[in-house]
This record gives structure tokens, C-alpha cells and sequence, in this order.
């Protein structure tokens, strides 16, 4: 009896809530928040409306000539769009955690972010999800999880941890779940692993949806990929791969971050034609671009200003259809029964966002942010998550041209040469070196591996670091996370 009771205050709970909205939005109470004068991007007819919009429990409930609140804001000369959205990025790529990450994103105008935590998973496995589910409970910033396809990233890499099926399963139900995230392994795809294949097939018994990952991938082998059910893809970096993609069927996320850049290549999709089957994403992005440059209103400005993009077009990149992709149903426009996310902006050549409202409550007000806590995790998963680097102390010897191994035809001490590319992932094919180069800007590199002391050490040759002297270390490393050490010789690198 007493679960019947609790579940009937539960609904009658919801009933009155219900019947507020309908009050509020007749205009027969007074609405939490209003935003007066407000000219807005409407995304369903492609135009600016203006009006008053009311917002009651953290919903808006219409929007009209004239509508009283509790709380009134003036925002005229002002645009009003819906909270932006970043389709696809890795939180643990912006290097800070969760709750520093959304107070720079909020600024922004960002109020939801779909994040595959395939990176803390590479080296954290089930813990890392579990950390950064915790880490983002309660945030004033929605953020919603794609689960981890590939861990490893590789057959042969050594990362932390394996995940199977098995793993990710329990986490369909979660409600803040999406979907499989970027499949990475599409030659496991092509070639029907059955590992590759069981997370896809799990995914899609929940009904979710499965992101690609796919850059250059043409033809028929795109279309076993797309046949196995994966429909979008984030890594076009040409207008004809992208096109391709998208006549197929695909949704095409437009990434433009800090590791790559994309816009560019493939601002032809931001028309009437193309628009409606694309996205804006960040994938990785990195303090100091959040901090100098923005985020996802960063992409929609220079869309609009440095390639001509259509405003609203740019807005519904920003926003509308990547809700629609995820199924995220009650975001992604200014209408009645849809969240309370505004970004509200100076004008569409700025592109300035000037205040920000989440839920209905100002988060960003002309250069001031309200404060939030931190969501609280558990010791052993704070611990889990930090205590991850299991390695020896390396010495000079450790990078020596001598334990450089031997490719079957090449010259012993020889190694291959990857040929770095502005704003690109992928590298040139820059031949072979037997040493260190600083007029030919040739150096060093290793990859150690860190999480289960092994002390498996790769050496090798890299061009275009622009490094002069000394050497740099970094854990961050897609995907495994092993540390990259760049160097001009091997005590600083040691």
C-alpha cells in the first residue's frame, strides 16, 4: 500500500505541476521568468519572431504580445536562440573536470553536450565511465553519455582496460545515456568481428543510437558500415567524403575543435539543401580555445562571418538538429513545453553571448557567472580515476637509437617519419631518419606505455613539431593514453 500511496503523490505531484504550466501559460499567474521584448530564433519556420516568453518550472510555456513574471528581463535589441549543443566531444580532452568545464562552456551559451568517455575509459575502464557519470550529476549543464565502442582502440594496443559488450550493457538504461558512441573499429566492422559486432547489436536492442567514426571511408566499404547501422559521422575533412556520407544517410557532425578543424571543408553543407542533416561539434577541445575563442557560438560566428552562413541556419546547427538526431525532444528551440535553455546574444555578426539562461534560472549575465557546487564522488572512484600512471623511472638508455626495432627492408637504426599537419589528425608520409634533424625539424619520439609497468617502449622519428631544444611529455594520447615524449635528445627526454 504504501508504494501505491508513494506513487500516487509522485503523479499527483505531477498533475499540479501540469496544471501550473497551463495556468502560467494562459496567463492567469504570474510565470517564473519572463524575457521581454525578446526577438527569437524560431528553428521550425527558419525566422525571427518577437514577443514575451514565459517560462514556469524550468519549461517555456508560450510566448506572446505580453506575459507578467516573477522575475522580468528586458532583452530588447537583443537575439534570443535555444541553449546550444556540442554533438560529440570528450569532456577529459578539455584537460580540467567536469564542473570547470561547464564554467567555461556556460559563458558560452552551451547548455547540453553529448560526451563519449572513451578516453578515461582507455585507461580507467567501468571506473572511468562511473567517475565521469558522477562527475557531471546535477550540473547546470546537461551532459549525456554515448557509450565507449572501442576499448581498446586497437586489437593491439596496450591501454588499461577492455571493454566488451558485457560491460557497456548496463549502461543502456541509464536515462542519461544516448547511445554507442563513435565506432571506431571500421575495418572490425567490415570485416564482422564478432566483438565489433555484439556492441552494435547490443545498442540497437535498446533502441539507441550508434555515432561513427570513419574518416575517408568511400564506397562499398561505406556502405557495409552504414548497413551494420551506424548513421552519423564526425570526421569528414572534405566536402566530397562529406557529401557522400550524407546521400547515403548519414548525419553529418561538423567538427571544428582544437585537434581538428573541419569548418572550412565543409561549409558547403550549411546550406538549405544539406543543413538539416548536420551538426556542430568540438570532439576535443582544450582550455585556452575555450577560454579565447568559445565554443560551439565560436562555430556558428565564424560560419556566419567568415563563410556567409545564414544565422539561422548556423543556429539550427548549434542546436536544433543535433536534438533531433539524439532524440532529445524537449530542447533545441523556444516553444512551449520545451526547456528553459537560452543563449541570448547581441547580434548575429558578433555573435557575443551576453546572458544565459538554464532551466529558466540566469547562469551568465553580461560578464558575471552564478556559482554552482561541484556534484560530490565517491572516494574510491575520485581515487580510481587519479591513481592511474604504473611505470618505472626511465633513464637516457631507455631512448637509445640501439632499441630502435628493425622493420624487415629498412636500414637497421632507421625508423618511419610522420609528417605532423596544422589542424589535422591524420599525418603526411615523410620518408625515413637514422637520427635527430633540427634544421630538417626531425626529432624523437616515444610512446611509453604507463598503466600496467611494462616498460614496452616505441621509438621513432617525427616532423613538424617545431621543437628547438629539450622535450615534451604527455599522458594525454589518443586512445590509449600512454605518454608521448617528443625530444632533440634522449636525457631530456628520459
Amino acid at each position: 500500500m504504501s508504494e501505491v500511496k508513494t506513487r500516487a503523490e509522485r503523479i499527483a505531484l505531477k498533475v499540479r505541476r501540469k496544471q501550473r504550466l497551463v495556468r502560467v501559460a494562459l496567463g492567469e499567474e504570474k510565470a517564473d521568468v519572463v524575457l521581454k521584448n525578446a526577438d527569437y530564433v524560431n528553428v521550425f519556420s527558419g525566422t525571427i519572431e518577437h514577443g514575451d516568453i514565459a517560462v514556469a518550472n524550468g519549461l517555456v510555456v508560450g510566448m506572446a504580445d505580453h506575459y507578467d513574471g516573477l522575475m522580468e528581463v528586458d532583452v530588447s535589441g537583443k537575439i534570443v536562440a535555444p541553449g546550444f549543443i556540442d554533438a560529440h566531444i570528450h569532456l577529459e580532452s578539455s584537460l580540467v573536470s567536469p564542473t570547470s568545464f561547464a564554467r567555461a562552456v556556460l559563458p558560452h551559451g552551451t547548455t547540453t553536450v553529448i560526451t563519449d568517455p572513451h578516453e578515461i575509459a582507455n585507461v580507467c575502464g567501468m571506473g572511468g565511465i562511473d567517475y565521469m557519470m558522477a562527475a557531471t550529476e546535477n550540473l547546470p549543464l546537461d551532459v549525456h553519455f554515448m557509450l565507449p565502442s572501442c576499448v581498446p582502440a586497437m586489437a593491439f594496443e596496450e591501454n588499461g582496460a577492455t571493454l566488451t559488450w558485457r560491460d557497456i550493457n548496463a549502461y543502456f538504461d541509464h536515462p542519461r545515456v544516448l547511445g554507442l558512441a563513435e565506432m571506431m573499429n571500421y575495418p572490425g566492422v567490415m570485416m564482422g568481428d564478432r566483438a565489433t559486432m555484439e556492441k552494435i547489436v547490443v545498442s540497437q536492442a535498446h533502441h539507441k543510437k550508434i555515432d561513427g567514426h570513419a574518416p575517408g571511408l568511400s564506397g562499398k566499404a561505406l556502405n557495409a558500415y552504414m548497413s551494420a547501422g551506424v548513421y552519423s559521422d564526425h570526421e569528414c575533412d572534405t566536402i566530397d567524403n562529406a557529401l557522400e556520407k550524407l546521400r547515403k544517410g548519414q548525419f553529418i557532425m561538423i567538427r571544428d575543435g582544437t585537434a581538428a578543424q573541419n569548418l572550412e571543408a565543409l561549409m558547403p553543407l550549411l546550406t538549405e539543401q544539406y543543413a538539416h542533416r548536420c551538426m556542430f561539434c568540438t570532439d576535443d577541445k582544450h582550455p585556452s580555445d575555450l577560454l579565447e575563442k568559445g565554443h560551439i557560438d565560436y562555430i556558428a560566428r565564424e560560419a556566419i562571418n567568415k563563410y556567409g552562413v545564414d544565422p539561422i541556419i548556423a543556429v539550427k546547427a548549434a542546436c536544433h538538429h543535433a536534438s533531433r538526431y539524439f532524440l532529445l525532444n524537449n530542447r533545441g528551440a523556444i516553444a512551449p513545453g520545451y526547456l528553459a535553455d537560452f543563449a541570448v546574444i547581441d547580434n548575429f555578426k558578433d555573435f557575443n553571448v551576453e546572458m544565459v539562461f538554464k532551466k529558466g534560472v540566469l547562469y551568465w549575465n553580461n560578464g558575471e557567472l552564478r556559482d554552482f557546487e561541484a556534484p560530490k564522488i565517491e572516494e574510491y572512484l575520485d581515487k580510481r580515476a587519479h591513481d592511474t600512471f604504473h611505470l618505472p623511472v626511465l633513464s637516457p638508455a631507455d631512448f637509445a637509437n640501439t632499441r630502435l626495432r628493425c622493420v624487415v627492408g629498412m636500414v637497421p637504426g632507421q625508423a618511419g617519419v610522420p609528417g605532423l599537419v596544422p589542424g589535422e589528425i591524420i599525418p603526411t608520409d615523410n620518408g625515413y631518419a637514422d637520427h635527430v634533424d633540427l634544421e630538417k625539424d626531425i626529432l624523437k619520439i616515444a610512446v611509453v606505455e604507463r598503466h600496467k609497468g611494462t616498460h614496452h617502449i616505441g621509438l621513432g622519428y617525427i616532423q613538424g613539431y617545431g621543437l628547438k631544444s629539450g622535450a615534451v611529455a604527455t599522458s594525454i594520447s589518443h586512445d590509449s593514453h600512454n605518454i608521448i615524449v617528443v625530444g632533440t635528445n634522449s636525457a631530456d627526454m628520459a
